[in-house]
Formats: C-alpha cells, structure tokens, sequence
C-alpha cells in the first residue's frame, strides 16, 4: 500500500469513528448518566454525573476498539462504555470523596475484576466505604460488561490476561490515593517487586503502565474472532503493556502537570528529573509502542491508536502552556505526517465540541 492509499484508509477509519462510533457512545453514556442521577445516596451520585461529565472522552477515546476488524461493534460499544464508566467512577471515589483506606479502594475495585469473570460471585462493594447506597448503580455497570463479553466468540481465550491487567490497575488505583506520607513508599515497593521483567522502567513508569484500560479493550476486541489463539492473545497482552499502555497514562499525566500540581495530586511525570527526560522518555514510550504494534495482526490499526493517542492528549486546551508546547511538537514529529494530521482533525472536534 502507498502512502497515499495509507492516508485514505486511516481517514476512513476516522471518519467511521466519528460519525459512526460516536454517536453510540454519547448514547449509551446517556443511559448511564440517567442511572446515575437516580443514585439515592448523594455523594454517590455526584461522583457519578461528575465522573460521566468530566471523563466521557475516555470512552469516546477507548471506543475506537469498536472499529477493529471483525468484532461485534454494538457489544463493544456497550462493554468500553460500561467497563470505562466503572473505571471512572472508581477513581472518583477514591479520590474525591475523603475516603484514604487501602481496603475499601480494593474492596470497591473488585467490580473491575467481576466485570471480566461471569463466573464470580458479585461482592459487596462498598463494604467498609463510607458511602454506599448507589441503588445498584455499580453492580448494573459490571452485569452490562458481563453480558457483553459473553457475546464475544473467543472470550474464554484473553479473559486470564484481561484479568491479570485488571488485577495490577487495582493495586494501582488502590495504593496512589491513601494518605500522601504512605503512598509513595507503599507504590515504589509494590512496583519494584516487578522491575526484574521490566528493567528498562522506572518503578513509576511501570505504575503508569498499569493505569490504561486499553490492553483489556484491545483483548476483547480480538477476542470477537472465532479463532483466536492463546498465544496470539499472548502477543497482544505483551505488545500493549507496558509500552502502549504506559504511553497512554504518561501522555495523560504530562498534560495534567500544572493541575496536578495546583491539586497536590499524584503524577508519575513529577518523577522525572527535568523536562528533558520527560521527552526523551516519552519518546521511547512511543518508539517502542510503535515496535509492539508491528509485530500484531492489524498492524496499521494499532498504530492509528497510538497516533490517536498523542493527536487527542496534545489537542487538549492544556497543551497550550509554553512548558509542554515543544516535547507535544517533538513527539508529533516523531509519529510522522499521519499523527499531525489526526492531531489537526482532534482540534477541529474538540472546537466543535464532539470530544
């Protein structure tokens, strides 16, 4: 395929996303937020709007899974969003609700688990959280996501790696939001006691790469094949984590600096010695995603993801502060022609108010 012939299928796709896959979203986020204003206790049911209002483009951004060959788009559609949604309203709860114990945030953390494993029992999330009553608000969200991973052929296949990454981004979530004189010693010990595997990461950047939800899409969306392999499930786990999925959360967090910091809020990138090293490792972040990407079927649809991801992160009104403006630019470039132009058509969204 040329160049050209290149463009166009990726502008396809876009355009399909768009129009297509957009509309879905906003749809069945729809159906959420009416749900969640319905939620009888009212710290709960703020957490939920707000989480629905403030973090809809993760699942705008996560649907484009909805798109990959072969899988079953209305059930996709309804798993991203569903399991999207929990993952937001949890990290809501964790950390904007005044609650600081380990315990409950895995406790509440077990419905991601539930999510993925039809054959669990449904715990009691909210044992020893201080708020509770959501009229069933979670453990509707984790049926929908059950309901729809039994409609995907090859589930049986990926559901041990999808939960294997669900497991590390509850001790991730469960560990940066206790008390802030704990966290950082009990992270860097539950990061490090994984660095043998990962020795080219820092203990924070492997806690970044614990942060994406976009392995476990990526598994279910292969997963819609009929013949899908263990090793090929396999492949696209170790393909996504950590590089992709660790340049997801790191791109999320270089462009929440100045509001992380103004927050007090945990971000990995604060971790880096200075703005140099930031760019020289997300710049490796993203050489080597592109290198995992190569090696999957449909190679040029993950690369559409990872360009999509900096086009998205770097058209946020965020990156407009002077500090960010030349490592956004530099990593741009690095992506090639196709990354600047998805970046342009991010802005014209975004504009449009569609993202």
């Amino acid at each position: 395929m040329n160049v050209w012939a290149k463009y166009f299928q990726e502008g396809k796709l876009i355009s399909r996303f768009v129009q297509d896959i957009f509309p879905q979203v906003k749809e069945t986020l729809g159906y959420w937020r009416e749900y969640g204003a319905k939620i009888p206790d009212p710290v709960l049911r703020a957490q939920a709007l707000a989480s629905i209002e403030t973090k809809k483009f993760h699942c705008l951004g996560g649907s484009i899974y909805a798109l990959y060959p072969g899988v079953n788009q209305e059930a996709m559609v309804r798993f991203i969003v569903a399991f999207q949604t929990i993952s937001d309203y949890l990290d809501n709860l964790c950390d904007r609700a005044g609650c600081e114990e380990e315990e409950s945030f895995r406790q509440l953390h077990r419905a991601m688990g539930e999510a993925l494993d039809p054959d669990l029992p449904l715990s009691d999330y909210y044992d020893g959280y201080p708020y509770q009553d959501d009229g069933g608000y979670l453990k509707s969200l984790v049926a929908e996501c059950r309901r729809c991973v039994a409609l995907f052929p090859s589930y049986a296949l990926v559901r041990d790696e999808a939960s294997a990454l669900v497991s590390l981004y509850a001790d991730l979530q469960s560990l940066k939001h206790i008390n802030h004189e704990r966290r950082e010693e009990k992270m860097t010990r539950w990061a490090s006691a994984y660095l043998k595997s990962y020795p080219d990461l820092s203990a924070w950047e492997f806690g970044a790469a614990t942060g994406s939800t976009l392995g476990v899409f990526m598994l279910c969306a292969a997963s819609c094949q009929e013949h899908l392999s263990r090793e090929e499930a396999s492949q696209i786990k170790q393909a996504y984590f950590p590089y992709i999925c660790g340049l997801h959360i790191l791109l999320d967090y270089f462009i929440d600096q100045a509001e992380d910091q103004a927050e007090g809020d945990l971000n990995f990138v604060f971790y880096y010695r200075d703005k140099k090293e930031v760019g020289e490792r997300l710049g490796y972040f993203l050489k080597m995603a592109h290198i995992e990407a190569a090696k999957l079927r449909h190679p040029d649809f993950h690369l559409i993801v990872i360009k999509g991801l900096l086009a998205m992160y770097f058209s946020d009104p965020k990156t407009r502060n002077p500090l960010l403006k030349g490592t956004a630019r530099a990593l741009l470039l690095q992506s090639g022609f196709s990354a600047a132009l998805m970046h342009l058509i991010c802005k014209m969204l975004r504009r449009g108010g569609l993202i």
